[in-house]
């Protein structure tokens, strides 16, 4: 898979009841040989000056279908939480919770 920067990209998705829903990509990583994506909803509101910064962020998987790539969620409960434990571990580090 070609390696590619996906920060600040924005994805359009659509859910389970056919909505679509932007989203911003906020991380992304390399593990074990697959390419995951942490996206934030485009329109959320994130309180940057609380204490208790919390995001609801979605990681997904990039998977190839013929000769596209697209996002596919992580069925497998240890490779998400592996992944999950990766982007938690990156984004507390970010929030400077001295401000």
């Amino acid at each position: 898979m070609e390696e590619n920067n996906y920060e600040s990209a924005v994805f359009t998705l659509t859910d389970e009841d056919g909505n679509e829903v932007e989203f911003e990509v906020i991380g992304q990583h390399e593990m074990n040989g697959e390419h995951y994506v942490a996206l934030l909803p485009a329109d959320a509101e994130v309180d940057t000056e609380s204490d208790n910064v919390e995001w609801e962020y979605v990681i997904l998987k990039l998977a190839k279908e013929g000769d596209e790539e697209i996002l596919v969620t992580v069925d497998d409960d240890d490779e998400f939480d592996d992944i999950a434990d990766y982007f938690d571990d990156l984004f507390s580090q970010e929030i400077d919770y001295d401000a």
